[in-house]
């Protein structure tokens, strides 16, 4: 069973040449029925299926889904809406970016799925780094897993120039140190929004990133 219409896709298309209120509440119903609806009900099989693997994480959609209202308080880019429907599944879900996760977006341009830690506070950054200094051979063994690296490539993210003196050692043997993000990324063509096995497709990366993920997410227990 596939989870979207055409229309799904159809609307944030349509969306991105009228990316204004007037627009959208004119399509409002549409919008509920054709994008809001099914991707709630998409996220609430996607948290059943991860809950079955990790107890922790029984949240609800609502808790999971972000708003599709872009925040443009500090951006030059004024338009109100968001091109895509995007949530993120952890046992904190989206108020906790903290707490490592599967993040997705479906919509036009892509089907993106991410993983590990985005923009950690300074003392989680610190922690983090601190673990896989004291861990480097399991946390290269993690980052360079055959089936990550097929569907992730590698570990991205901003780096610092200098780190503090007690993990230079380290970050010889494991460069990653410099990172002050921690993330992933595996992107797909748009019209997999529609295919029937997109649960299925979601969930061979959620088993994927989830080691890696627990170490990243370790320091903070």
């Amino acid at each position: 069973m596939a989870w979207f219409t055409d229309d799904f896709n159809r609307f944030f298309k349509e969306l991105a040449k009228n990316n204004n209120k007037d627009w959208f509440d004119a399509n409002r119903k549409r919008y509920e029925k054709t994008v809001k609806e099914p991707f709630s009900g998409f996220v609430l099989e996607m948290i059943k299926r991860i809950h079955a693997v990790d107890k922790a994480v029984h949240i609800e959609p609502k808790d999971a889904i972000f708003r599709i209202n872009r925040d443009i308080r500090f951006s030059k880019d004024k338009t109100p809406y968001k091109l895509n429907s995007s949530a993120i599944i952890s046992s904190s879900g989206r108020k906790d970016h903290g707490t490592p996760g599967i993040y997705f977006e479906l919509g036009p341009e892509h089907v993106a799925i991410y993983g590990g830690r985005y923009q950690p506070e300074p003392e989680d950054l610190r922690m983090i780094r601190e673990h896989i200094a004291g861990n480097l051979k399991k946390f290269k063994t993690l980052r360079e897993d055959k089936t990550f690296v097929k569907l992730f490539g590698t570990i991205q993210g901003e780096r610092n120039k200098v780190l503090p003196a007690e993990l230079r050692a380290a970050a010889e043997k494991e460069p990653l140190l410099y990172n002050k993000q921690f993330y992933w990324t595996s992107e797909h063509p748009a019209k997999l929004v529609t295919d029937p096995t997109l649960a299925d497709l979601l969930m061979e990366h959620y088993h994927a990133m989830r080691p890696l993920n627990a170490f990243l997410g370790g320091p903070r227990g």
